[in-house]
């Protein structure tokens, strides 16, 4: 839950005015689990855009509203003013560079090659003419390409050849001189994964970030796996084949033979127990350490300085 690292009383307020003694109000934009687990705690809703302790709100109401505010200490709401910079690729991406060479010019070089688990990545249409470079010079390579904005797999796909990419330009009226122009990010595909059961899998592991400055990060003891409904394969011609590719429920859930019931998704502790039944236990301790512990990376490059 962030602030906005601010204190100072509203006009007219007297700090902690409530109707309620001891009741915790909120005010949402949702009505969605969030909001039936504060009513559920009792809390009172109310509509006030300022007089509230906990605000749970989406990202055009942050966008519009809190520079302009000033919060009381007590107040809490779900985003950070600047929360794009870990959520949206590009931006994500430019951050964890940003923080590579920060540790490299403070000569804290094993720091920096913990920097190591994200792929090769361009901005396209920016970085076209570097990609295509890099391009050339790694043969019968796969790449994916990602919106930069968008969620539950929407306009992912993967190629191996220019000419697949000079197709989706001309589908796209991709003109590099033009703002209107989509951005994506385009990375180096993993090609030899992690499966089990001959299926890739990603993780879901929640962190609630309280600060950035100093960093306080509170990781969930639990999470899960999403898998694929079907094998994996990086061969050419199973490029197209989403379902075997993408882990988003949003794409698996609209496969052929898909079973709501069962799902695509195992609790962490199962996946761990499988993976220590292969591996042994200190070689998965080992990973999902290493693992969770990267996850804090991404928050600290978000607000390093250049």
């Amino acid at each position: 839950m962030a602030t906005n690292g601010r204190s100072s009383a509203r006009p007219g307020s007297d700090h902690r005015s409530r109707g309620v003694q001891g009741t915790v109000r909120f005010r949402t934009t949702f009505r969605n689990t969030i909001y039936d687990v504060f009513r559920a705690r009792g809390w009172r809703e109310t509509e006030s855009d300022t007089d509230w302790d906990v605000a749970w709100v989406d990202v055009g109401w942050i966008r519009d509203n809190m520079d302009a505010m000033h919060f009381d200490e007590h107040q809490r709401i779900n985003h950070f003013r600047n929360h794009y910079e870990l959520t949206r690729k590009d931006a994500m991406n430019r951050n964890l560079r940003r923080m590579q060479r920060q540790l490299m010019r403070e000569e804290r070089h094993d720091e920096a090659r913990k920097y190591d688990f994200f792929p090769t990545t361009y901005v396209l249409p920016v970085d076209y003419g570097p990609f295509v470079e890099e391009f050339k010079q790694q043969a019968n390579a796969i790449w994916i390409m990602k919106p930069i904005g968008k969620a539950q797999g929407k306009g992912i796909f993967l190629f191996n050849k220019l000419s697949q990419i000079n197709e989706w330009r001309k589908d796209h009226r991709w003109k590099p001189d033009e703002a209107q122009t989509e951005t994506y990010v385009v990375q180096r595909y993993i090609e030899n994964p992690l499966l089990v059961g001959g299926k890739k899998f990603d993780l879901r592991i929640y962190a609630l970030v309280t600060s950035f400055n100093p960093l306080v990060c509170y990781l969930y003891c639990s999470g899960f796996a999403r898998f694929t409904g079907f094998r994996y394969s990086s061969s050419a011609k199973k490029l197209g084949e989403s379902y075997m590719h993408l882990t988003n429920v949003a794409i698996q859930k609209t496969a052929p033979g898909y079973d709501a019931d069962a799902g695509c998704k195992w609790p962490l502790r199962q996946l761990k127990l499988y993976l220590i039944g292969k591996f042994g236990a200190a070689a998965t301790d080992k990973q999902f350490a290493r693992a969770l512990t990267r996850r804090l990376g991404p928050a600290r490059c978000a607000t390093a300085p250049d």
